[in-house]
């Protein structure tokens, strides 16, 4: 017999008709402000799948743009984000199309500012509010935002994982899976742990000879 969670059973905590385009929606939106950073003035969200059929009857459009400005998906806030999104100054449009060989529930969020190049993520809804990541600005990843979780690009050298696994260890961190891709010279690495990466681990780490980019994500509250 399967193992079920509480989660599972009585699905999460949200504000919105749909665990899958509402609650999921949010929390990708959120993972990609989280990752991608706060300064940016406009949002194209590409929408796949049954995201791009069924956006505005499921609230997936106000929950897309309501991760983005940074509520979690049981925010009251989220019925309002389109509004709250125009008072700051913060465009967005939304464009159906077809990502190719993903998840029915997917969305392309690419970040617009004026003084940087366009950043992006890729990411689906796969159920009971659950969600999958799996691009970064072009780069395979794939996690959930459960755990904590390090994204990490550096410099393809000898003795780079086992320099990043110790300064985890002295800092009393469990490592619960880590996912390494290589390309030409350059590997990123995706590691969620079991307890929270505090902001002084991350600069252990960034301080380290050939880390390039670095980014600690805390899992958002459901």
């Amino acid at each position: 017999m399967a193992d079920f969670g509480v989660f599972d059973i009585i699905g999460p905590v949200m504000i919105g008709p749909s665990s899958s385009h509402t609650a999921g929606a949010a929390r990708i939106g959120k993972i990609a402000r989280d990752i991608l950073g706060t300064d940016f003035n406009r949002v194209i969200f590409y929408l796949h799948g049954s995201f791009a059929k069924t956006y505005k009857g499921h609230g997936t459009d106000k929950a897309l743009v309501a991760g983005i400005l940074g509520m979690g998906p049981s925010d009251e806030n989220l019925r309002n984000s389109l509004e709250l999104a125009k008072a700051q100054g913060i465009g967005y449009e939304f464009i159906e199309t077809d990502l190719g060989y993903h998840h029915p529930n997917t969305v392309k969020i690419v970040f617009k500012s004026l003084d940087k190049k366009d950043a992006y993520i890729i990411g689906s809804s796969i159920g009971g509010g659950n969600v999958l990541i799996t691009n970064i600005n072009g780069n395979n990843v794939e996690f959930t935002g459960d755990y904590p979780t390090l994204l990490i690009k550096y410099y393809d050298q000898k003795g780079i994982i086992s320099k990043i696994t110790a300064t985890l260890a002295n800092n009393d961190i469990n490592i619960a899976t880590m996912k390494v891709s290589r390309e030409d010279n350059i590997a990123t690495m995706v590691v969620e742990t079991d307890s929270a990466i505090e902001n002084k681990v991350v600069e252990e780490i960034k301080g380290l000879e050939d880390i390039i980019y670095i980014k600690g994500i805390n899992p958002i509250v459901r």
